[in-house]
């Protein structure tokens, strides 16, 4: 016979899965969403979404069925698997739901977190000291690995800036959001008064764009052509055709090579020069894309703070999202997914 509990713990169960079939219609719904706006760009993203949303789905319909065995044979030890797997399953959405989320450049990349003090003195550094104790909270709770690049001391207290470099799938996109003016409102612990002060500091996040860069050319992006080479070598050089020009017809980069007298030889020292110059050129293009990114840093004005964080009346408000906090302690202690979710949520 089947007691109470066995029937509550079925209703737990149903009520789980009710709710995991539920947003997984609403991820389901947006995903088709994003397929009709940007279909050309978004395709592999979308065609992974679904085949893991799928994925659930089949899952769940295994689990109804279980459910139905264990109602039917009066055994509630089968349950417990129910459970560990509806775990899994959340799991699953929710990287589902990272993924879908993080879709602009660089996203996946690790990161660099920039703390700098502003305006307020003694207070700004403390501040900003504050700023990156809370930062790498955070960091800790979500797996991040961190190393400290820099961080310049205050003189009297707290730090005049640091930078963090964040390790980890994601970072640069979990964290892109949190670049801005941090403003803080408190009664000065440096002030002889206990006066209200008000300090600022800001924080910039910056996606790490790595130099050593591959050069895969491929064969048919390459234009080959052999000529008679000219100039000194005797007479083999000047009989055969020996020389060699590579057209790299995307770039239309040049080389050529006519030193040797192996045909092969020459293609082989162009092919390299080829990867040199290939080379450059993406070189030139990262650190025009890092110029922009550096753009974006100074262009940050303290009128623009993202949060402002009311110490004395226990209250941290954000500008973008009108999210409210009171319990400040626990904000500055690392609890900072409620912003930083909804934020990214909302696609800022």
């Amino acid at each position: 016979m089947i007691n109470n509990t066995y029937h509550e713990k079925i209703q737990k169960i149903i009520i789980k899965i009710k709710d995991l079939e539920y947003n997984l219609l609403n991820k389901n719904k947006k995903i088709n969403k994003n397929n009709i706006i940007e279909i050309k760009n978004q395709t592999p993203r979308i065609q992974y979404c679904i085949k893991k949303i799928n994925k659930i789905k089949n899952a769940i319909f295994d689990i109804k069925s279980l459910l139905k065995l264990s109602y039917d044979i009066k055994d509630d030890s089968i349950l417990y698997d129910i459970s560990i797997e509806l775990i899994e399953i959340q799991k699953k959405l929710i990287d589902i739901q990272n993924y879908s989320i993080f879709q602009k450049k660089y996203d996946d990349c690790n990161c660099y977190l920039d703390i700098q003090s502003g305006s307020g003195g003694i207070d700004a550094q403390d501040w900003s000291k504050m700023l990156l104790r809370m930062y790498l909270k955070w960091l800790s709770r979500k797996k991040f690995k961190t190393e400290i690049i820099q961080e310049l001391s205050g003189e009297i207290a707290g730090i005049k800036s640091a930078t963090v470099r964040v390790i980890g799938k994601y970072a640069f996109g979990w964290l892109r959001t949190e670049t801005g003016i941090h403003r803080l409102i408190r009664k000065s612990p440096f002030n002889s008064g206990n006066r209200r002060h008000t300090s600022f500091s800001s924080a910039f996040i910056y996606p790490e764009i790595d130099n050593i860069i591959k050069i895969n050319i491929n064969p048919s992006d390459l234009r080959i052509d052999v000529y008679r080479a000219s100039g000194a070598g005797g007479q083999h050089v000047n009989r055969t055709e020996s020389a060699v020009r590579i057209t790299h017809l995307p770039t239309s980069t040049v080389t050529q090579c006519q030193n040797e007298r192996s045909q092969h030889k020459n293609k082989e020292q162009a092919l390299k020069q080829m990867q040199c110059k290939l080379y450059n050129l993406e070189l030139k293009k990262k650190n025009y894309e890092k110029k922009i990114i550096e753009k974006n840093k100074s262009s940050i004005g303290w009128g623009n703070q993202i949060r402002s964080y009311v110490l004395d009346h226990c209250r941290i408000k954000d500008s973008r999202t009108g999210i409210e906090i009171r319990d400040t302690q626990s904000v500055l202690d690392g609890n900072l997914d409620v912003f930083i979710e909804t934020s990214l949520k909302i696609g800022l």
